[in-house]
């Protein structure tokens, strides 16, 4: 499918496009996931934000081309904010994505044409729950919490997204840079959600597959709370 993704006369441009992972022992997925990113995207800017990993995550990392920021905080949230705040230069697109192999990099050069040819479209998602899920490859419990947010989400934010919570993103550069998000930890989606809208554009979407994570899955019950109160939070604000 990832050959008609880029074609001849169609070509996307990632020489402004910066790669953004959030990463924490995940020293098993990053090789993949980075590796085939650069299969995709080519020679584009790749940052890793460490949270301290204990394994081999960095040199991993390191030998496969990327910058390394090493995270003072804990959690995705604060690690997105770190690198927002320590990378100076201007992008045009920043690529969120997680470093455990679950999000399909083919997809991204599509997801960056459909920013390029619609000015009003701020961000683009990618969206799971679609006919490509496997329930393997997401728990049971996890797949209901994540419907009861998206639920939730929709009916406070007011914006209809299948995929709210979804970790795989391109969102425009003047969007993102200077942002500086109050979320912590995985309720940065959301966050991120209520931002774009905030600023005047639309969230699209496309369907991708999810895979089964590489490593061991950090999302714990406590997140899903927390993603509930942000949600409540920036919905009165």
């Amino acid at each position: 499918m990832s050959g008609d993704l880029v074609m001849s006369g169609d070509r996307v441009d990632f020489s402004s496009t910066l790669v953004l992972v959030a990463a924490l022992d995940e020293e098993e997925g990053i090789r993949l996931t980075l590796a085939e990113l650069k299969r995709f995207l080519g020679d584009c800017r790749f940052v890793v934000v460490d949270g301290n990993s204990a394994d081999r995550t960095v040199a991993v990392a390191k030998s496969l081309g990327a910058d390394v920021l090493h995270q003072e905080g804990k959690g995705k949230g604060d690690a997105i904010g770190y690198a927002l705040r320590h990378l100076d230069e201007d992008f045009d697109y920043v690529v969120l994505t997680d470093g455990d192999y679950t999000y399909p990099a083919e997809y991204v050069p599509r997801m960056i044409r459909i920013l390029e040819k619609n000015p009003v479209v701020g961000m683009v998602c990618g969206n799971r729950f679609n006919s490509h899920l496997h329930l393997g490859a997401m728990r049971n419990v996890f797949y209901f919490g994540n419907r009861v947010i998206a639920f939730t989400h929709n009916l406070l934010n007011g914006v209809a997204l299948h995929d709210p919570l979804t970790g795989l993103r391109v969102v425009r550069g003047n969007i993102i840079k200077g942002w500086r998000p109050k979320s912590d930890g995985f309720d940065i989606e959301v966050e991120l959600n209520h931002h774009v809208e905030r600023r005047g554009y639309r969230i699209a979407e496309i369907e991708i597959p999810y895979r089964e994570r590489v490593g061991e899955k950090k999302l714990k019950l406590k997140d899903g709370i927390a993603i509930l109160k942000r949600i409540l939070t920036e919905s009165i604000h």
